[in-house]
């Protein structure tokens, strides 16, 4: 059985010199050309947890047990770890500098067997075990600590990678967007103004050749006039709504009173079609923080598009609470309804789901959904072709300014 007595004799020894000794291994650290990183750091940084870990080591020798600082040794190794990933150092640097402590802590054992004839040869041996084997501890899980934590980095700059990607990806699909659009834009209007040019021509030949239909012509060209009007209109209109995400200018107002100005506008067209105008206003709903004009032109436009597509039935307009921070606009009608297959475009620009049936330009919706996102808000519709729509918008009680 070994007698711990030497050895508690000598943890005593290497207490009373821990300073002289962690000094002493700054000192070899800070001048060792392989550990570039120590000279950036200030002696407290450098010193780290090797005082704790010494301390650990004194206790394994005065034991001749291992397993009384395992625990200790297991905490302090990672931190040691943490810190020097942290504090920037390589693997081969963290490697060196533990190096170098363990040949400090074996010429100490050795000087103190050299001062103390009752400590042996075999006791010599026996210590630098123990001082190795903790060495190499604290070494293993400091290095698993860095690659841990490099492991992490590493995940953290792979999903940022990944983001930027999706994002680039995303950006590419709206700039291919946007490209399309425009094709389609200048497709667009360059063919109404084609048609407008070639029939107000028609018009005016009309006038010139056959005197007795100037009335008949004046009205067609009046027509293509107006025509052009509406798509010029609706153009600049989209392009303000495409320009800014910002809500614009925000003022508190009553919702009832614009829910009449909105009922009040659209009526006259509802009753001219003898269609039924069913109504609903929540007694709950007070004041809201809005862009007034921007709600207005979302109900308008989804009324008229309800009014226009319905040749017998009924128009609803209903506004009602949603929760405490929202509301809801609900316009329906039992019109031609959408088809399953025109779903994913009717709020595409220049898409008309009802076909050239109806006069429009087809962005109508298309400005609809830039003024909802503009107010925070979502738009949503559901519909069954031949039995109408139902288009929901939600939009905060209060829209703030910074979005």
């Amino acid at each position: 059985m070994t007698d711990i007595k030497p050895f508690r004799l000598l943890a005593n020894y290497l207490r009373r010199e821990k300073d002289r000794l962690v000094a002493r291994w700054m000192k070899i650290v800070s001048g060792d050309t392989d550990v570039e990183k120590s000279d950036s750091l200030s002696r407290i940084q450098l010193a780290d947890h090797l005082p704790a870990i010494f301390e650990e080591i004194c206790a394994a020798l005065e034991h001749q047990d291992l397993d009384v600082a395992q625990v200790a040794v297991e905490s302090d190794a990672r931190e040691h770890g943490q810190w020097r990933w942290r504090q920037g150092y390589r693997l081969d640097e963290l490697v060196r500098e533990l190096d170098l402590f363990r040949q400090v802590l074996t010429d100490a054992v050795e000087a103190y067997a050299t001062a103390d004839d009752r400590f042996g040869a075999s006791d010599q041996g026996k210590a630098r075990y123990v001082v190795d084997e903790v060495i190499s501890y604290v070494t293993l899980g400091s290095i698993r600590e860095v690659l841990r934590e490099r492991d992490n980095k590493i995940d953290e700059y792979t999903g940022q990678l990944e983001r930027a990607n999706d994002e680039l990806r995303r950006s590419k699909r709206r700039i291919d967007k946007l490209y399309e659009m425009r094709l389609q834009v200048t497709r667009r209007v360059t063919h109404d103004l084609r048609n407008f040019l070639n029939i107000f021509s028609n018009a005016l030949e009309l006038a010139e050749k056959v005197p007795s239909k100037v009335v008949t012509a004046l009205a067609l060209a009046n027509r293509q006039v107006s025509d052009m009007k509406l798509l010029i209109d609706e153009m600049v209109d989209y392009a303000v709504a495409l320009s800014s995400r910002d809500p614009g200018v925000l003022e508190t107002f009553e919702l009832r009173e614009l829910y009449d100005d909105l009922v009040a506008a659209i009526q006259p067209a509802v009753e001219e079609k003898g269609l039924k105008f069913h109504t609903t206003f929540d007694p709950l709903l007070k004041v809201t923080t809005s862009n007034r004009l921007k709600i207005k032109q979302i109900a308008l436009n989804l009324l008229g598009n309800a009014a226009k597509y319905t040749a017998t039935g009924e128009v609803g307009l209903f506004m009602t609470t949603v929760g405490d921070r929202h509301f809801r606009i609900r316009v329906t009608d039992t019109g031609i309804g959408i088809a399953d297959e025109d779903r994913e475009r009717v709020f595409e620009e220049f898409e008309r789901a009802a076909g050239n049936d109806f006069p429009g330009t087809g962005l109508g919706l298309a400005i609809v959904r830039e003024l909802v996102t503009s107010l925070g808000g979502e738009i949503d519709f559901r519909s069954q072709e031949g039995a109408g729509c139902v288009f929901e918008v939600l939009l905060p009680i209060v829209v703030r300014a910074e979005r």
